[in-house]
């Protein structure tokens, strides 16, 4: 892959640069050459939907992905019910982002519950419910497995295998994964899992890679207070982030490689220079 065809796959996640509006995030890609931006539902309700589609758009630029769905352990039958509301919503919004992937965090414990594969399996009813939904939009659910140290309370889906068994069950243009260098580096069995996500390896015999996106954020030490805001610019930390790259692109991914960082030390900073910042980190750490 050359550089300049990298830099078109490029895709800046607005977390990365939480401190820009969106029109600073769609301006200030466009200036730098970057064509994608994976958004977050948040901001984008606040600004508008269909402004933020018609901003986007208007700049030159494509949704990679928007973030996030999910959240579909409870076990009450109404937060049920309102959850799978929700993602219909958030089906709703990126369908009318121009968007193809809507990203799934699935979700912690119910308070009180130490039932690891009760809630996983709630997750894939879920999936159920919401696949036929998805299709009628045009949008891939997509399953991003988190660290294991989101398992209590935010994402029981741990690894690539635990996500990929889930959308397995599932034809692979309705429901994808998520591959986030971040979550998943320090698995010694992420290689084959990648190589697995590039088979399909669906029951309804839909071919294609299973990888619905490609997130990229370094693992730095020591983590912070509250590691959720602890994600490491490219380049500073333990990942090798080439390696990532390498084989997503063997399992036959070929879509946006986005980047995504939770940072307060860069939202402190001046947006443009981040950029110019992951722009070369990603053209020296993962392209080269």
């Amino acid at each position: 892959m050359t550089g300049s065809a990298a830099l078109d796959r490029l895709s800046l996640n607005q977390e990365t640069v939480r401190q820009w509006s969106l029109p600073d995030l769609a301006n200030g890609c466009a200036r730098a050459g970057v064509r994608g931006v994976g958004l977050w539902r948040a901001p984008v309700r606040e600004y508008g939907v269909a402004a933020a589609a018609r901003l986007v758009r208007d700049a030159g630029l494509r949704v990679t992905s928007l973030c996030r769905g999910g959240f579909f352990t409870a076990v009450d039958p109404g937060e049920r019910a309102a959850a799978l509301d929700d993602n219909r919503a958030a089906l709703d919004e990126a369908a009318a982002l121009g968007t193809g992937t809507l990203v799934l965090v699935s979700g912690g414990l119910p308070a009180g519950s130490r039932d690891l594969p009760g809630a996983r399996e709630r997750v894939a009813d879920a999936l159920a419910e919401l696949a036929p939904y998805a299709v009628e939009r045009g949008v891939r659910l997509a399953i991003e497995p988190l660290h294991p140290m989101y398992a209590a309370d935010r994402c029981v889906v741990s690894t690539l295998a635990q996500a990929l068994d889930l959308a397995e069950r599932f034809p692979a243009d309705q429901v994808g994964v998520v591959v986030d260098t971040y979550h998943l580096w320090w698995d010694d069995t992420v290689g084959r899992q990648i190589e697995r996500a590039g088979g399909g390896g669906d029951a309804g015999g839909t071919a294609g890679t299973r990888i619905a996106a490609f997130q990229l954020a370094d693992w730095i030490t020591p983590l912070p207070e509250g590691a959720l805001l602890g994600r490491g610019q490219l380049g500073d930390g333990a990942v090798d982030l080439r390696w990532f790259r390498e084989r997503v692109e063997a399992a036959g991914y070929r879509g946006p490689i986005e980047v995504e960082i939770f940072n307060p030390a860069l939202w402190a900073r001046d947006g443009a220079e981040v950029l110019a910042e992951v722009v070369d980190r990603f053209r020296t750490h993962v392209v080269w």
